[in-house]
């Protein structure tokens, strides 16, 4: 079965590189703009992971997290964070807000899909 992933970022250069990536590994791919968007896409079908920036605009990725997190539906789902945030109070906030990863910009897609398959395991 082919593993799904959204991704959601506001960068359009970054979705495309994303999707680029994910596609070239044999991922389903599913993208979003911001957080709103994310969970706009999460009510029409639920992905195996889901890698997600942090600074977006109307939803940044740590509501964005805590929103997916207080839906029993999506609970399970890993999600890494992929940002060029590196500062360690932030990737804390994040673990507590309930994601499974870190990950920093610019990223290695080896490394990157090294994770997703590894949390999607």
């Amino acid at each position: 079965m082919t593993t799904t992933v959204l991704t959601v970022d506001d960068s359009r250069a970054m979705r495309d590189m994303l999707r680029h990536s994910l596609v070239a590994a044999g991922f389903r791919v599913l993208q979003a703009e911001d957080g709103v968007h994310g969970l706009e896409v999460l009510r029409l079908e639920t992905p195996d992971v889901i890698v997600t920036d942090i600074n977006m605009p109307r939803m940044d990725g740590f509501e964005f997290i805590e929103a997916v997190r207080r839906n029993d539906a999506y609970r399970a789902v890993p999600m890494l964070v992929l940002t060029t945030e590196v500062d360690a109070e932030k990737k804390s906030r994040a673990r507590k807000a309930g994601a499974t990863g870190w990950i920093v910009k610019p990223f290695d897609p080896v490394k990157l899909v090294e994770a997703i398959r590894r949390v999607a395991a």
